[in-house]
């Protein structure tokens, strides 16, 4: 996805032909509120992906990534990091989840 996530919502929204307060009502969130995710003042937030996914037809884990991946490009951007940031990130993610799967099984 090149455009930010607001607008894919709004692509979504208006290939679909709802309005604001249609979709609003599908995701739990006023008009308005989706009127200021749509136009990048407002971020979306991660509760209201299932219900996105349900009233598109949409698979749930991409949403997910893609919400996920445009935080991440955001925090990069607005701390000016530069690209090794990505590849320590990833590191730790391996580390965390190597961690909590050790803990996991100890608890057992």
């Amino acid at each position: 996805m090149e455009a930010n996530f607001g607008e894919y919502v709004r692509k979504l929204r208006t290939e679909n032909g709802l309005t604001l307060t249609q979709l609003g009502a599908k995701l739990g969130i006023d008009s308005g509120a989706l009127s200021k995710i749509e136009t990048g003042k407002k971020a979306f937030d991660e509760d209201c992906l299932p219900n996105l996914a349900k009233a598109f037809n949409l698979d749930l884990e991409t949403l997910k990534s893609e919400l996920i991946s445009e935080k991440i490009a955001n925090t990069l951007y607005q701390y000016k990091c530069n690209d090794n940031v990505l590849t320590l990130a990833e590191e730790k993610v391996k580390y965390i989840r190597q961690k909590n799967t050790k803990q996991t099984t100890l608890k057992l």
